[in-house]
């Protein structure tokens, strides 16, 4: 008989281990090595089926506790890993020694969040990067609030089929069984905030706290007695519903959050936060709902846009249009043309998520509301997440700023990272701490003679066995679940080889990550998988969205493969990927494989995940690898752009990689040497260790964050936001004034002198350009030389401005500007001059989207 409902009823500790409370209300114990390993020695079964503290003490026996409370050594280490967290949480940390222009506080909204496998409130790599951001920020110290909804059914359990096929389903999550608390009025009552719907109906949400490390995460619930049946199911599942349930969602987690976040530094008493990060455009709402706070102090739309702007940052995430979040923009209208955000016209609204026309053509027949555009619009400052996707968001997004090259499109670029403590395997973190004297792995010298070659052959040898024990065991209990009642089968028991080359791939399955790339010559596969001498052996895990029939047949192939009785011991497909299986495949693994579309990939951070191990990565040159690769860490599947159609694409890339496999990275991993060590192998294991683990960590991720987004924009939300926003009310008049002279201004004339007929090096060019300028004055406008290498049809590669001087403006003639450049490239040298606008609170000369060329 099943129950109609579960809930968790939380244990009272004994007095002795009133530790352990304070310790588990913190999240800061699922990368915190030690009280992991006090929790675990709780009740190590316990530990294992649950991996939340608040969790296992509400199994552990009342006789346990009472035993563990009369020991004295455990209740020590108990208080003394108390007084340790309480140390972390005050002390002084990286952040505390900035100056500061640094922002005093700063609110980070995802609809996702990866922070441990207890609290399933992420699909795949956004949310795994949103959890991440805000341990490495903790670590740091960072001031940042994070905000998202809490998922009730979380992202779904998957399980496949005897036919292969993906099932989902979806287990309820209790709070009340999670480090988590509701927040509350000073009365005692639970914080809400409502959300104005069309009808006159009205969507409340309750907040709930968890505190990550130094880091409060705030998340939105709708299941509360306020809503009705129909609304307390907004956060049923992440990524549930149509258009309109979405929808809602965003504007929840948009506007709801931004709500949330006020009513969370006032009961604080922390001042509110100066920026606001949105982490891809789900949240994109929160900047139309601090502009209505704006418009309230008594701004005007236009005014409150560019305080809105300055204090905003936005990631994209996205590589492909298909990708962005779109609604209809008749749903945005009759959402907004009520008492949802006063002051705010709907008009203004539609305008933010207008897409860009080609030619004069709308880009999408049916009207439709983009949330990635009107979260640029709304930020002054945007990235994508590698160096690559920066440049191909730059294109993607050139119609924003149609007058200028892609270039100059104002995205910059941080690549992600990942949180060391936490996806580093202790075994890696033990012996760094034994031999280089730090546990930080990502400072420790790798290169030291401290840690031998035997040291880390043994070290990834004993990582490899506990991925194979992790691996029977999962499909030992996968089988159970499928097969109640029926003995798995016996050749279970041999499922993969701790000694044999072992090859990781593990991801979400949108098409594009090409899952089955590897089966693409079934036969060189099985060959590889089956070698007498040199085998290699594939664990493969990935969940495709329930919608996505594609990638649950990609999923089905690849199963259907892997139950070949040849081949049945060295391939498995994991079932229900999540955090705690990442935990210890990643670290087990030999080789990372990973073989997007190029450049489909935005960063993609398993492959980090698995080098913070030791891992070598193999990689289409995408993403993060793109920008890391050299030739030691891995090897670099070549991408085949040139081929005539996607399946020639498949067939050439297919090949390559079973070339590399073949060829280069078994006999280098059977290589062996004295005390059967494969010295090259772990030369570029070491390598990997002591090159990629501070480059590829979340600390380094967040303090580019602060330094290059956080900071500017703090920075400029305080210079506008000055004397009672004096500045944003001048630069809204300013932008109008500019943006209906525009049309006037243009290069009338260029004169160039100072060189021979036959220019030489070292030379130097005087170029002076007449400009007309209209209405506007000098001091509105930028005038720049733009030169460069001129290559075919005089297109400028190398590209160096020079700002010119005003010499002259005489009233009714153009004004006259100057300057001079020294010619110290030698070959084809090309130039024209352009002309931008100008004000102090610009971020980008591309931020106006307006340009006069010559």
């Amino acid at each position: 008989m099943k129950a109609i409902r579960r809930f968790t009823v939380r244990p009272v500790l004994p007095d002795a281990l009133a530790a352990l409370d304070e310790l588990a209300a913190n999240l800061r114990w699922s990368w915190h090595q030690p009280t992991i390993d006090l929790f675990r020695e709780v009740d190590e079964t316990a530990w294992l089926a649950s991996t939340d503290p608040v969790g296992l003490l509400g199994a552990v026996s009342p006789a346990r506790l009472a035993e563990l409370a009369a020991d004295a050594d455990f209740v020590g280490r108990a208080e003394a890993l108390r007084d340790d967290l309480r140390a972390y949480l005050a002390e002084p940390r990286w952040y505390q020694t900035l100056d500061g222009a640094a922002p005093r506080s700063i609110a980070y909204f995802s609809p996702e969040f990866g922070i441990a496998a207890a609290l399933p409130q992420y699909s795949g790599g956004l949310g795994i990067l949103a959890g991440d951001h805000l341990k490495s920020a903790s670590d740091l110290g960072v001031p940042i609030i994070g905000v998202g909804l809490f998922y009730r059914a979380g992202y779904f359990r998957q399980a496949i089929s005897r036919e292969g096929w993906q099932e989902e389903s979806y287990p309820v999550v209790d709070p009340d069984g999670l480090p988590m608390r509701v927040l509350r009025d000073p009365d005692g009552s639970a914080a809400v905030v409502v959300l104005a719907l069309p009808e006159g109906r009205a969507l409340s949400a309750r907040i709930w706290q968890l505190d990550v490390g130094r880091v409060p995460l705030l998340l939105l619930d709708t299941d509360i007695p306020e809503n009705d049946e129909e609304l307390r199911g907004v956060t049923d599942r992440l990524y549930g519903g149509g258009g309109e349930h979405r929808l809602l969602q965003e504007l929840l987690l948009g506007i709801g959050g931004t709500r949330a976040v006020k009513i969370y530094s006032a009961l604080a008493g922390l001042p509110e936060p100066e920026v606001f990060h949105s982490n891809e455009g789900h949240a994109g709402f929160l900047g139309l709902e601090r502009a209505a706070d704006l418009i309230g102090e008594g701004l005007t739309f236009d005014q409150a846009l560019r305080v809105v702007r300055a204090g905003t940052v936005f990631t994209t995430h996205t590589p492909v249009p298909a990708g962005i979040d779109r609604f209809d923009a008749a749903l945005i209208e009759r959402y907004f043309a009520t008492d949802l955000l006063p002051g705010v016209d709907v008009a203004d609204v539609l305008a933010l998520g207008v897409e860009p026309t080609v030619d004069g053509h709308p880009n999408d027949p049916a009207p439709s509301f983009n949330m990635a555009y009107m979260g640029l619009r709304l930020a002054q400052r945007a990235n994508g997440v590698s160096q690559l996707h920066g440049e191909v968001s730059r294109g993607m997004f050139n119609a924003l700023w149609p007058d200028f090259d892609a270039e100059d499109v104002p995205i910059s670029s941080v690549t992600n990272g990942v949180h060391a403590p936490t996806w580093t395997d202790p075994e890696v973190t033990a012996l760094a701490a034994a031999k280089l004297g730090t546990s930080d792995t990502t400072v420790a010298d790798w290169a030291s003679d401290a840690v031998t070659d035997d040291d880390l052959w043994q070290l990834k040898r004993r990582m490899r066995e506990q991925l194979v024990e992790d691996a029977r065991r999962r499909m030992s209990a996968a089988w159970a679940e499928e097969n109640p009642g029926i003995a798995d089968p016996a050749w279970f028991r041999d499922l993969l080889d701790p000694d044999v080359l072992t090859i990781g791939f593990a991801r979400r399955v949108p098409t594009y990550k090409r899952l089955t790339l590897m089966l693409h010559d079934p036969e060189r596969l099985r060959a590889l998988l089956t070698h007498p001498e040199r085998p290699i052996q594939l664990v493969i895990a990935g969940k495709s969205h329930p919608a996505d029939d594609e990638g649950k047949r990609l999923i089905q192939q690849l199963v259907e493969f892997s139950q070949g009785a040849d081949v049945r011991q060295r391939i498995v497909f994991l079932p229900n990927y999540d955090i705690g299986m990442a935990k210890t495949l990643y670290p087990g693994c030999d080789i990372w494989l990973n073989n997007p579309l190029r450049p489909l990939e935005a960063c993609g951070t398993s492959g980090m995940k698995a080098a913070m191990g030791g891992a070598l990565n193999l990689s289409i040159l995408d993403g993060w690898w793109n920008e890391y690769y050299d030739d030691r860490n891995g090897w670099a599947i070549p991408s085949a752009d040139s081929a005539g159609d996607g399946a020639e694409r498949d067939a050439l890339e297919a090949a390559s990689l079973y070339d590399l496999l073949e060829h280069q990275i078994t006999p280098r991993f059977y290589d062996r040497g004295p005390g059967d060590i494969p010295a090259k192998w772990v030369a570029d294991m070491r390598h990997t260790l002591a090159t990629l683990s501070p480059e590829l960590s979340a600390d380094r991720m967040v303090k580019q964050y602060v330094g290059g987004l956080y900071t500017p924009a703090a920075v400029a939300e305080r210079a506008i936001s000055a004397s009672s926003f004096a500045p944003a009310r001048d630069l809204a008049a300013w932008t109008a004034k500019v943006e209906r002279a525009w049309p006037g201004v243009h290069v009338a004339h260029v004169e160039s002198g100072g060189v021979d007929a036959t220019p030489q090096l070292g030379e130097h060019l005087n170029v002076r350009a007449y400009v007309e300028l209209g209405d506007l004055v000098p001091d509105d406008v930028k005038v720049e030389l733009v030169y460069g290498t001129a290559r075919d049809g005089d297109v400028l590669t190398g590209i160096r401005r020079l700002r010119l001087d005003l010499e002259s403006h005489d009233l009714g003639s153009p004004a006259t500007f100057q300057g001079t450049v020294e010619l110290d490239l030698a070959g084809a040298f090309g130039y024209t001059v352009r002309v931008v606008p100008n004000h102090a609170l610009l971020a980008t000369p591309a931020e106006l989207g307006l340009l006069a060329t010559a």
